[in-house]
């Protein structure tokens, strides 16, 4: 059997002890380093990443209190504080063991230990080593995630007052630890401000998880957010944790919540009421400490309706409520976001950085953006590849074209129902088969109050290939 690439590190006084231990371990692990002077511990620290350190509590003879080995107990922690470490202590001091685990060591041996009590302790020991190493690698991993995702393009623009109220929200409820409701239009930035919100809190530095509940069939619902045991089911072929247990210490955020249905709606109620989860299968639960950031583009009036959504639920999740505004009812920030967005492409794609002409600017401040930031964005990127000149005019925008109906004059101000097109008055010249299921969409989701389920049954879609649709035309 091939020894297990692991470091080890054995500090005793004892010459005997570090040659036995030493040969004994080299079996079973690839590098194992001996020290007969404690004086040592922090240079080797400093040089080597020990998986694993085994640290006899006496030094001098005579002595059996355990002074010295708590003294150099604490150093290795402050030195490294998730340090795994194996006190080694004289046979019948199991009460300075005991001490020695409370001060922060892992597990203790005896001398004269049996081998295989050894080998068992190590191994368990390295268990947890790694445990704390994928636990270390995973927050460093989320971090430069959630820094790359907050860099550049994924920042909150605009100084307009609606946004303003929005981050001064979003200020007062970031460092709390209350649950928030976000509500808004699809493409409004929804999962950018629950980013926001938990850069803000104290747990900025454990995980941020988000999670599409649109996305998520009705017979998976279970198994994605609460886990599943080994064999709980056909296809289960070994444990797997759940976002919520996956999310412990830190943020989960709940997309498109509203078009869970009500008995799915029952079961995360149950959840965030108990504070603990059960994976599919399992016998036990485990207790869970997650802040929930919900969002969902359904409208409040809706919301507040129990035959769509569950009110005990609705106030679990909305401790702290956001609404964000369209782009259209924002649109000094247009300028702004379309620079912005401008910059972001051309330095992407490596082009000479292109201007917006002035015509541009107006157009795209008067236009709706019914996809909003989203469609925006989507409208730059497109602009920046396909445009040969350095400065970007109406014509690069194609709006007739990719959204007919949407297009306003700027002294016309149209109200909600401006955004469907009258359907009376389709010609031949409107039958360009892009525009028609745009408008299939656009009326499927306003006859079902944009729920994302309703409107795919209607379509005969899923709500996968819906949403894929919905990006393509920047709804």
């Amino acid at each position: 059997m091939a020894a297990q690439k692991a470091k080890l590190l054995i500090v005793d006084d004892d010459q005997d002890i570090l040659v036995a231990a030493k040969y004994l371990l080299l079996r079973h692990y690839t590098d194992v380093v001996v020290c007969d002077r404690p004086e040592g511990i922090p240079k080797l620290m400093e040089q080597h990443n020990f998986d694993v350190i085994l640290l006899d509590m006496n030094f001098h003879p005579g002595d059996s209190d355990g002074g010295a080995g708590f003294s150099w107990l604490a150093k290795i922690l402050q030195i490294k504080p998730d340090s795994v470490v194996i006190t080694i202590t004289a046979h019948g001091s199991v009460e300075v063991a005991v001490e020695a685990m409370k001060r922060g060591a892992t597990d203790y041996v005896a001398k004269p230990w049996d081998n295989q009590k050894l080998l068992a302790t190590v191994s368990a020991a390295m268990q947890l080593s790694q445990s704390r190493n994928e636990a270390a690698q995973l927050r460093h991993n989320n971090r430069a995630l959630r820094e790359a995702s907050t860099r550049n393009s994924d920042t909150i623009l605009g100084n307009s007052p609606a946004i303003r109220q929005v981050m001064n929200l979003i200020n007062r409820a970031g460092p709390t630890d209350a649950n928030v409701l976000i509500l808004g239009e699809n493409g409004t930035g929804k999962e950018l401000v629950a980013m926001e919100i938990h850069q803000q809190s104290k747990r900025k530095d454990n995980v941020f998880i988000s999670v599409d509940m649109g996305a998520i069939t009705e017979s998976l619902f279970e198994s994605e957010l609460f886990g599943h045991v080994k064999g709980a089911f056909t296809g289960a072929k070994d444990n797997r944790v759940g976002y919520l247990e996956a999310a412990n210490s830190g943020s989960l955020f709940l997309d498109e919540v509203g078009n869970l249905p009500l008995h799915l709606q029952a079961k995360l109620l149950s959840v965030l009421e108990k504070r603990e989860v059960s994976p599919v299968g399992a016998t036990t639960s485990s207790a869970i400490d997650v802040r929930v950031i919900a969002a969902t583009n359904m409208p409040l009036e809706r919301l507040k309706d129990p035959r769509y959504f569950r009110q005990d639920l609705l106030f679990r999740l909305n401790t702290v409520e956001i609404s964000l505004p369209a782009l259209r009812e924002r649109a000094e920030d247009i300028s702004t976001i379309a620079r912005h967005f401008v910059e972001l492409y051309c330095r992407k794609y490596d082009k000479v950085l292109k201007q917006l002409s002035p015509s541009a600017i107006e157009a795209l401040v008067h236009y709706r953006w019914p996809g909003n930031v989203r469609a925006l964005r989507h409208a730059i990127e497109r602009a920046v590849i396909l445009s040969t000149s350095d400065t970007l005019e109406p014509k690069d925008f194609q709006f007739d074209q990719e959204y007919p109906g949407y297009k306003v004059e700027t002294e016309k101000a149209l109200d909600g129902d401006a955004l469907l097109p009258n359907t009376a008055d389709i010609g031949e010249q409107n039958l360009n088969l892009k525009q028609v299921e745009y408008r299939t969409i656009v009326l499927a989701l306003k006859k079902h109050d944009y729920n994302i389920s309703q409107t795919a049954r209607e379509l005969g879609l899923t709500r996968a290939a819906l949403y894929r649709r919905m990006e393509k035309y920047g709804i």
